[in-house]
């Protein structure tokens, strides 16, 4: 589906069989500042459980539809919503929500390999969009998202990069920018989220009979799942882990942290250059992409630094995923002699902001006094429903072209790995050295490794990767391999066009 008209969309699918039809005044209606905005979620688990409690919770927004390849997840989150006294519709293909005319908006919220698509497709049917973090899958259908934003400009559409919605760090963005704490010489961002092993298995892992697994594919290649933690099952969340559908940390929670660090830089575009230093270790299992890295993003103001660490602070240490725990409750390491495993640490020449949640901050002076303190929450889906009534895309949070390039420095920090080459650590330290930000993180990086008793044979050097502006291409030794990754190919009729 190349391209999503109202005719296509009927003649290329299940559609005209289910006698699905669309009025040209639901077509093209833009809600009215008095009613409530009709929304279907997409993708159910993880970040779709979150949505819709936000859609029950937000002002002049109605849940009206779940979408779901999964039938009993579907049956599930339909039945927790009965239980509420909350009515639904439920569809198993996304194409079916956005051929509805009853549905005003959708949240997408399914793996990273459908955003895209999913956004474009249903911003082509007319349906004003929230899509999760990170927006794409890869660098050029993330283009061709805002493109499709730019083109399709009667609609909303909201990023779900959500901390910027929050009052405090919107509040503490402003205040270092001004100057308050001098030049900031650093921008970091940190993911030390314990990932245990997903296991090995030998062969291909059967896949649920609830899940349609030719819709879960999408976009992706049509290939039996080879994972199986018996925690997720064989398709479900793992595939954070595996290149065809995820990101890694970085993309996964990293997107969140680099976001900030970029906002705080106040650059709006991509770095000059990035580079990436890591590997997947501690264990041999079917993940592919790695659970302790650096990425170091080269911006004028100041470089940005992201660190992934999946392992305990140390062998001996027993560590948990409880969301939100301090280091000490949750085995893993802290920054330095913050507090910070999950969240930012903008250093400036004065002093430095602090995070450790996602909506707050806390501002310090060289000696380490708290000097001013930021608080605020989550406004980000009620953000989105109050500019659909609007219709002010200036007043959104999450803007859809600040969200691809946040997205494009996760797809960058993992370009810049895929077509590294595994380094020993001696020549890795004589070729760092001229960094010093990317020199002492590997320095760190090392010795975290250290104290969970790995013998570090050879990390994996990332190449040096600039994307040209304009040809929105690499160019030097290694442009070949790194430009094959900017896109993929997609499977017949999960294909995302180009939008002109």
């Amino acid at each position: 589906m190349n391209h999503l008209t109202r005719r296509t969309f009927l003649k290329t699918s299940a559609f005209a069989a289910a006698g699905v039809a669309l009025s040209a005044r639901s077509w093209g209606q833009v809600a009215g500042a008095n009613s409530e905005i009709r929304v279907a979620v997409l993708g159910l688990n993880g970040r779709g459980k979150s949505h819709i409690s936000s859609l029950l919770a937000a002002k002049g927004a109605r849940l009206v539809a779940l979408c779901d390849p999964d039938a009993d997840v579907l049956a599930k989150r339909k039945q927790e919503l009965q239980a509420k006294g909350v009515t639904v519709k439920t569809y198993t293909d996304m194409r079916e929500v956005f051929a509805s005319p009853d549905i005003d908006a959708v949240t997408i919220a399914t793996p990273n390999h459908w955003h895209a698509l999913a956004g474009i497709w249903a911003l082509q049917a007319g349906k004003d969009v929230y899509v999760e973090k990170p927006v794409s899958h890869n660098i050029w259908e993330g283009n061709q998202l805002v493109a499709a934003a730019a083109k399709y400009s009667n609609r909303i559409v909201q990023a779900g990069t959500q901390i910027r919605s929050g009052e405090g760090l919107r509040e503490a963005v402003a205040w270092v920018q001004a100057g308050n704490l001098g030049k900031i010489t650093a921008s970091r961002g940190f993911c030390f989220k314990y990932r245990p092993s997903i296991g090995k298995v030998t062969g291909p892992v059967a896949v649920p009979a609830s899940i349609n697994y030719d819709l879960w594919t999408g976009p992706a290649p049509l290939v039996p799942p080879h994972r199986n933690f018996s925690k997720n099952g064989p398709v479900h969340y793992d595939w954070h882990w595996i290149y065809a559908y995820g990101n890694g940390d970085v993309g996964n929670q990293g997107i969140h942290q680099m976001d900030v660090a970029r906002w705080f830089l106040g650059e709006t575009g991509l770095p000059r250059q990035t580079m990436s230093v890591g590997g997947r270790l501690g264990y041999v299992d079917d993940g592919e992409t790695p659970n302790t890295q650096v990425v170091v993003h080269d911006y004028a103001t100041a470089p940005l630094i992201f660190e992934v660490r999946g392992l305990p602070r140390a062998a001996d240490v027993k560590a948990t995923t409880l969301t939100g725990a301090s280091p000490k409750e949750s085995g893993m390491d802290g920054y330095r002699d913050t507090q910070v495993s999950v969240g930012n640490v903008v250093e400036c020449e004065g002093g430095s902001v602090v995070t450790t949640e996602y909506f707050t901050a806390t501002a310090y002076d060289k000696k380490g006094k708290v000097v001013k303190q930021f608080k605020g929450k989550d406004r980000h889906m009620q953000n989105f429903i109050d500019v659909i009534h609007s219709r002010k895309t200036a007043d959104l949070y999450g803007p859809i072209e600040q969200g691809n390039i946040s997205s494009a420095l996760c797809h960058l920090g993992n370009l810049s790995h895929q077509v590294g080459k595994a380094t020993n650590p001696g020549e890795l330290r004589e070729r760092v050295k001229g960094d010093a930000g990317l020199a002492e993180a590997c320095g760190r990086m090392v010795d975290h490794l250290g104290a969970n008793k790995i013998d570090v044979k050879e990390l994996t050097l990332g190449v040096a990767l600039g994307l040209d502006a304009k040809s929105a291409t690499f160019t030097g030794e290694f442009s070949k391999a790194a430009n094959h990754l900017l896109s993929r190919d997609y499977r017949s009729g999960f294909v995302v066009p180009k939008i002109a």
